[in-house]
């Protein structure tokens, strides 16, 4: 088997790959940057620009399917023009691999898209499943529905697609837990706002096997892509200074100094969702990491 991630030098598209080697399942990637290709027999590099519509055609030969990772970062303040490119790099990503399968012949059959959790409305109480159908009225909401219908556009070609909604990924040096981690190493960590919002979390290792099990199985729809056990966010933040040994003296980060501080990109450390990942669930799919306890415990060690 052969297929194409684009994003497969980011924090998940590196354990994918990994993991895609262990299956013997070679890897063509889409990358911006000339200096990160490669060529090898399993793992190929091809350039493309989405902004500007520029793509190699050759890195669609003999792919059965694609994944794809592409996206801006949304943890860099949200300013007009890092919104817009937020945006714009996940849209112009997918549009341009439609377009060139569209006009190049291929052997596609599954489309991949990552997606997120952002797309349900924060709340305390709701449970978020894959069939709630409610879209969060909001900057990242906006983003998650138009990314998720330039996934759905590949269905004109009769090819499957799945939209992984992915929530907080826990990754020892990258995304969300190291900025958590950091002030309870210095002694400063407390919980953020009320505490009480939720964090629907899932291991980068787990993240990864979501992926490969999507490819395997040939999986279609939406995927919750968060671990069976969600917590707020004052339960990890106790969690993290248990197993680090630290004391949480300090005060609960209010909320105001927060979004003086981030601006409207507070809303990724107040506002949380109860999402349950109940279709890997009913199609059997393993978590090695259920309990945040586990996946802090191995992060830290």
């Amino acid at each position: 088997m052969r297929i194409l991630i684009a994003g497969a030098t980011g924090l998940v598209g590196k354990e994918l790959v990994n993991l895609c080697h262990e299956s013997d399942i070679k890897v063509h990637y889409l990358t911006t940057s000339k200096s990160k290709i490669k060529n090898f027999e399993n793992y190929k590099g091809f350039y493309w620009d989405p902004s500007a519509g520029i793509i190699d055609p050759k890195a669609f030969e003999n792919i059965i399917a694609v994944i794809n990772l592409a996206g801006t970062s949304i943890s860099n303040r949200w300013t007009a023009t890092n919104k817009k490119e937020i945006h714009n790099s996940r849209i112009d990503s997918a549009n341009l691999i439609y377009q060139t399968l569209t006009n190049h012949e291929n052997q596609v059959t599954h489309y991949i898209s990552a997606s997120a959790i952002g797309i349900y409305p924060p709340s305390y109480t709701a449970m978020y499943t894959e069939d709630s159908n409610v879209v969060d009225d909001s900057f990242l909401g906006g983003v998650v529905k138009d990314w998720e219908a330039a996934a759905n556009q590949f269905k004109e070609l009769g090819v499957r697609v799945a939209t992984i909604r992915t929530g907080v990924v826990l990754d020892e040096e990258e995304g969300a837990f190291p900025k958590l981690v950091q002030p309870i190493k210095m002694g400063v960590g407390s919980p953020l706002g009320t505490g009480k919002q939720w964090m629907s979390w899932i291991h980068i290792e787990d993240v990864a096997k979501v992926y490969m099990h999507c490819l395997k199985q040939g999986v279609e729809g939406v995927i919750n892509a968060v671990a069976p056990s969600p917590v707020t966010n004052s339960y990890m933040t106790k969690r993290i200074a248990e197993q680090l040994d630290k004391e949480l003296w300090a005060p609960k980060v209010p909320a105001f100094v927060l979004r003086i501080v981030l601006g409207e990109m507070a809303t990724l450390a107040l506002d949380g969702q109860l999402v349950h990942s109940n279709r890997l669930k009913e199609q059997g799919f393993k978590f090695r990491y259920i309990n945040v306890e586990s996946a802090i415990k191995d992060l830290l060690d």
